[in-house]
């Protein structure tokens, strides 16, 4: 130990120092003027006992944790919660130009001779006190309408999966921002010592759009903000595990060392990258015992799987994933999110669109159940929907029994539930053929502000400086939508 701080002290010496660095003595006067944090990019954060900033939250919360079920691929909103009968009118009909108005098209239906406008081939019905419309595609969900608070009138700018995933994930359509957690944790820190405060599902043998891990990263943020993925199978986490013929009994010594070099290292260089790694080393000794135990379901009763479905008992599923879900939000986790991929119906929609219900409404309905009945709901915030919707002319040839779905970001459906929403609500509307919105649109820097606000965050004020630029989730707009809010 002594040996290897001494090799650190002999490398930095005072001329070595200044003949190495690319600043050179410049360096070292600025520092001298401006102080040693704005020398460098990003200083280190001000942090709570819990990890957060000073002053955060702004206000009383009305959320302390939440579970967004994305839906990737786009589901179509007319074959499921948006009730467009007009539409079986006109169906086979070419789209209104007065309806298009000249909105761009993707490449996939721009060269299509015609677009003809397409029923759904399900039928829907009202359910619940407060009416709601929903398609016989989404039995359990039916049984829970009211608890839900739907916005049927999202949309945003980005037409194609990868920028619409990711503007719905950091705010931005290129790659390289803070993704909502990593926003939320920075801000808010975390509730659990043992568990990271942001934690990704991603369901397995769901096929579809390709999903990358910048979704849940941390982008210019300090990297232990970014999300940390859980899989099914003997490593939920990868290189948590001891390797084999190694009992770990020496860990902490070797961390307490390990960390002594880092500091050293910290002190030395003066970089807050280092106060990180330290950080992801001590959470990642704590997540060996603490992993195994959250994510053993063997404990759940019977009643309990048959609730989510038979997947709940193959780890890894849909399913599966929402009964985790629930396990860490017990355990105040304060952002889970599930990825689910398939929604992405370009032919063949009304087999597409049942696969992935019969996969996803059980189990989502169930976990708010699951949460209602332990009282978590009260102080939990769930979210579901995914990245655009779906095109009101059918892509490719339309027929009796079949039709497809191009994307389309003017206009779609999510829905939240639990705290600090209205519940049995509907906000927003779209014309007869759900293609534009006619009453109250809500913007994905909306969407985000609200969210932002429910858990006590004024999203304004919510920023990081990186190069030279205050950055914000909700970039430069977004307004909190009021008339949802409980």
């Amino acid at each position: 130990m002594n040996k290897d701080i001494t090799r650190l002290e002999k490398g930095m010496e005072r001329r070595e120092f200044l003949t190495k660095t690319s600043m050179g003595l410049g360096a070292v006067a600025l520092s001298s003027l401006l102080g040693t944090n704005q020398l460098f990019a990003a200083p280190p954060s001000p942090t709570l006992n819990n990890g957060g900033l000073p002053g955060l939250p702004h206000f009383r919360p009305k959320v302390k944790r939440v579970v967004y079920l994305f839906m990737s691929g786009g589901p179509s909103q007319m074959d499921l919660f948006d009730y467009k009968p007009a539409l079986e009118k006109m169906h086979g009909q070419d789209l209104p130009d007065s309806v298009r108005k000249g909105q761009r098209l993707t490449g996939m239906s721009a060269r299509q001779s015609s677009l003809p406008v397409t029923a759904s081939l399900f039928k829907f019905n009202r359910y619940g006190s407060s009416g709601a419309w929903v398609s016989d595609l989404m039995p359990y969900t039916a049984k829970v309408v009211d608890d839900l608070c739907f916005i049927k009138s999202l949309y945003t700018e980005q037409i194609n999966h990868d920028p619409a995933i990711t503007f719905f994930q950091t705010g931005h359509q290129l790659a390289g921002r803070p993704s909502i957690g990593s926003w939320l944790t920075y801000g808010l820190g975390s509730d659990n010592e043992n568990l990271p405060s942001f934690i990704v599902l991603v369901s397995k043998n769901a096929s579809g759009q390709p999903l990358y891990a910048r979704l849940w990263g941390n982008g210019f943020l300090p990297t232990h903000h970014q999300g940390v993925q859980f899989r099914s199978g003997k490593d939920p986490v990868l290189f948590l595990n001891n390797p084999e013929g190694y009992d770990g009994r020496d860990r902490q010594d070797m961390l307490n060392h390990l960390k002594k070099l880092n500091q050293f290292q910290r002190d030395t260089y003066n970089d807050p990258e280092v106060d990180n790694q330290i950080k992801q080393f001590e959470m990642a000794y704590r997540m060996q015992t603490s992993v195994p135990e959250v994510t053993d379901l063997t404990g759940e009763s019977d009643a309990t799987f048959e609730m989510y479905g038979e997947d709940s008992r193959n780890p890894g599923t849909y399913a599966a994933n929402c009964l985790l879900a629930r396990k860490l939000l017990e355990k105040d986790v304060k952002f889970v999110q599930l990825f689910h991929q398939g929604w992405d119906h370009h032919l063949y929609l009304p087999g597409g669109i049942r696969r992935k219900c019969k996969e996803t409404d059980q189990p989502t309905a169930a976990l708010l159940k699951d949460l209602k009945q332990r009282g978590l709901l009260d102080d939990t915030l769930v979210i579901w929907g995914g990245e655009f919707g779906r095109t009101t002319y059918s892509q490719g040839k339309l027929t009796k029994n079949n039709y497809g779905r191009d994307h389309h970001p003017r206009c779609f459906t999510m829905w939240m539930a639990g705290a600090g929403v209205k519940s049995g609500f509907s906000y927003g509307e779209t014309d007869d053929f759900s293609y534009n919105i006619v009453k109250d649109p809500v913007h994905i820097h909306d969407f985000h502000a609200t969210l932002l606000h429910l858990m006590g965050i004024d999203h304004e004020r919510l920023t990081f400086k990186h190069q030279g630029r205050r950055y914000r989730l909700t970039d430069v707009h977004g307004h909190v939508v009021k008339p949802i809010l409980s």
